[in-house]
């Protein structure tokens, strides 16, 4: 096992799993990201092989971390520094929990009472309420 010498909150923002890295703090502070089940603060040092169980929304992300690049990498690059281990199921939970909402384009305002109505017909027609 090799010692990557990396703060955690580094690394989820060097391989894209945060948009900055203060975000990532952010996360780990709140308990988000854990080790083998024991959430873990953002100062914490990386090792190679080690799975990271990260809650990014909805989404429980296992990953497991192969090494560590030299600075922020493209999503190209991703691949060659960390493994995903989420199940496929855990995606399409995600995709499900998505289309359950209704969706409007932006700027149409909100509907009227024709479209509610419409709306209400089609919930219930389909059944899912």
């Amino acid at each position: 096992m090799i010692n990557l010498h990396i703060r955690i909150d580094k690394w989820l923002w060097m391989v894209r799993l945060f948009k900055t890295r203060s975000m990532a703090t952010d996360a780990c502070n709140a308990g988000k990201v854990k080790i083998n089940g024991i959430p873990v603060k953002p100062s914490k040092e990386l090792c190679s092989e080690q799975i990271l169980h990260i809650k990014l929304g909805q989404l429980d992300k296992i990953v497991q971390v192969i090494e560590t690049p030299k600075s922020r990498i493209g999503a190209s690059l991703v691949p060659q520094y960390y493994f995903d281990l989420t199940p496929p199921e855990e995606y399409e939970r995600i995709k499900a929990l998505r289309l359950k909402f209704e969706y409007r384009e932006s700027g149409e305002g909100r509907p009227t009472k024709r479209d509610r109505r419409q709306i209400e017909y089609l919930k219930n027609y389909f059944g899912e309420e």
